[in-house]
Formats: structure tokens, sequence, C-alpha cells
């Protein structure tokens, strides 16, 4: 599973090898709040299946909790991305 932070857009969306990939257009501290993560949450259900919106939830709550997963940041076009794995 894929979280890249700093998209133009949010979705979710499945890369080409089938993993799930969360694009967060905001930064973390703003998709914290009950609504967004609520939002992320219900456009999650209608791709992922039981296991990965399990997953999406327990990388979702490790984020916001400061918890120190495997991370990298590109620039694209003036826009730099923070790409998570879990």
């Amino acid at each position: 599973m894929l979280v890249v932070q700093g998209s133009s857009t949010t979705a979710i969306v499945r890369g080409t090898t089938g993993e799930p990939v969360i694009l967060l257009s905001e930064e973390l501290h703003e998709c914290s709040t009950a609504s967004a993560l609520a939002d992320v949450m219900n456009m999650a259900l209608a791709v992922l299946d039981r296991e990965e919106m399990a997953a999406l939830r327990g990388c979702l709550t490790a984020l916001r909790c400061g918890e120190q997963l495997s991370r990298r940041r590109i620039e694209i076009n003036g826009s730099v991305l923070t790409i998570y794995r879990r």
C-alpha cells in the first residue's frame, strides 16, 4: 500500500501491479480531522477489500501518531510529494 501526500487531488486508486495507492491532497495534519478521514475511508470502500481497508486504517493511524513509516520525498513540477509505503 502506498500513501502519497501532496498530490493535487485526494483519491484511492490501484497501481499498475494492483497495489492500492492513496493520494492525499492535504497536509497530513489537515487530513487527520474526523471529517476528512471519513471522506478518505468512504472513497476507499469503493476500491479496497476488507483486508486493505484494515491496512489503510493502520497506516493512517500510524501517520497521524507520528510513527515512522518508510518514506520518500520527490519533486514533480515544483510540487513536493511524500510517498509512504507500508
